[in-house]
């Protein structure tokens, strides 16, 4: 366990406001165990504050769909590694038992999300305590988002049944981000299909998701057959051609992680790219705006998930950078943006049951605007985490 009061990590005083905003975090993660039992909340808080998840289909209000849910107990592990409290692991635990019936009643696994879901949930649960009920779980997520590789275009399917022609062949930046699951996998099996689907998979975002002048599209498609790219597009974003910052930050975090898995210098390469873009279109404050074609003087709404995101994707890109300097940058900007999160977007008093405030969940779609959100947390709990103690063993 680490010591909140005895951690390694940066000198000065980001280190000291990261480990003060983590035990305000652990505090909140607390009443939320009190507050929602084995339930999960929604996606995004109303008002401030989240309501239980609504029912869906034949699962029950406060049950276990959508591609949130695993956030909840990647914050409970986090708090029992900070501070030895069994509340916390035994939280995380019963989620883990959910999530093992999820993945054995098929309830809602039609997408690429099965890696957010079960690196937080199942993953987390296997390196931490070595729960083989949770190591089969996450291996049987593995191979059900294997279902949606596509050949010959080598990539992973985004979302929906892959019979529906309107999601064939499209991928989403987001999914750099589940593809540690496969990782994982291949780790724990030495199966080559899983390390070969992540290296071509993120290959293919590389080229075609990341664009010429370093920002990224959200959503890209391929032709299912012939495996030919076909277009850019977006679902989030302010239009096609423009940066969904939560996309940009995305980028950032998940090609550095699939470098690490890979060694593909291609891949810290474009996490590097992804990184300058995102940060040169900051404004002062250094948190988002929720699509960068916007700037300082904007009523557009910030995005403080991607805010959080970005701090974590900054951490793992400064630890690849054989250049102190660059390290160094990468560095700094990460304790900016933390350091602004941390004055700027954490509620005051107790009317919020969030980490922080000022998210985007879909603008296009008003849902989910000026709101926490349950990944905003998380990210922003793992990014303060990380600035305590750097050693810290990421669950991705």
């Amino acid at each position: 366990m680490t010591s909140l009061s005895s951690a390694p990590g940066h000198t000065g005083a980001i280190q000291t406001e990261a480990r003060t905003a983590l035990e305000a975090a652990i505090a909140t993660t607390r009443a939320n165990i009190q507050k929602f039992g084995e339930r999960y909340p929604d996606d995004t808080t109303v008002d401030g504050v989240y309501p239980p998840r609504a029912a869906w289909r034949d699962i029950p209000e406060g049950g276990n769909h959508g591609w949130t849910t695993s956030f909840v107990p990647g914050m409970q592990w986090i708090a029992w590694e900070a501070t030895g409290d069994d509340v916390f692991k035994e939280a995380a635990l019963r989620h883990a038992r959910d999530f093992e019936r999820r993945m054995q009643e098929g309830d809602d696994l039609d997408t690429h999300d099965l890696g957010f879901l079960y690196s937080l949930a199942c993953v987390a649960a296997w390196r931490l305590m070595g729960d083989e009920d949770a190591r089969q779980a996450a291996l049987a997520a593995a191979d059900h988002l294997m279902t949606r590789f596509l050949e010959p275009a080598g990539i992973v399917q985004a979302w929906g049944d892959l019979a529906d022609p309107r999601q064939a062949g499209r991928t989403i930046i987001d999914s750099l981000m589940n593809m540690p699951l496969l990782t994982w996998a291949y780790e724990q099996t030495g199966d080559e299909r899983y390390a070969d689907a992540v290296q071509r998979h993120t290959l293919q975002l590389r080229d075609h998701i990341l664009r010429p002048d370093d920002s990224t599209f959200h959503t890209f498609y391929w032709d299912v057959e012939t495996g030919e790219p076909l277009r850019g597009a977006t679902e989030q974003g302010a239009h096609d051609d423009s940066c969904w910052a939560r996309g940009q930050a995305w980028g950032i975090y998940g090609f550095a992680l699939n470098y690490r898995a890979t060694g593909d210098e291609r891949f810290l390469d474009a996490s590097r790219r992804c990184a300058a873009y995102f940060l040169t279109h900051l404004p002062a404050d250094a948190v988002a705006y929720w699509d960068l074609v916007y700037t300082d003087g904007s009523d557009a709404p910030r995005d403080s998930s991607a805010a959080a995101i970005a701090v974590s994707g900054l951490r793992e890109l400064a630890i690849a950078e054989d250049d102190a300097e660059s390290a160094a940058r990468a560095t700094e900007a990460a304790d900016r943006i933390l350091g602004s999160l941390i004055a700027n977007y954490t509620p005051t008093g107790d009317h919020s049951d969030a980490l922080i405030l000022h998210g985007v969940y879909n603008l296009p779609g008003d849902h989910g605007v000026d709101e926490g959100n349950l990944w905003g947390d998380y990210f922003y709990m793992e990014a303060l985490q990380r600035t305590v103690d750097p050693d810290w063993r990421l669950y991705w």
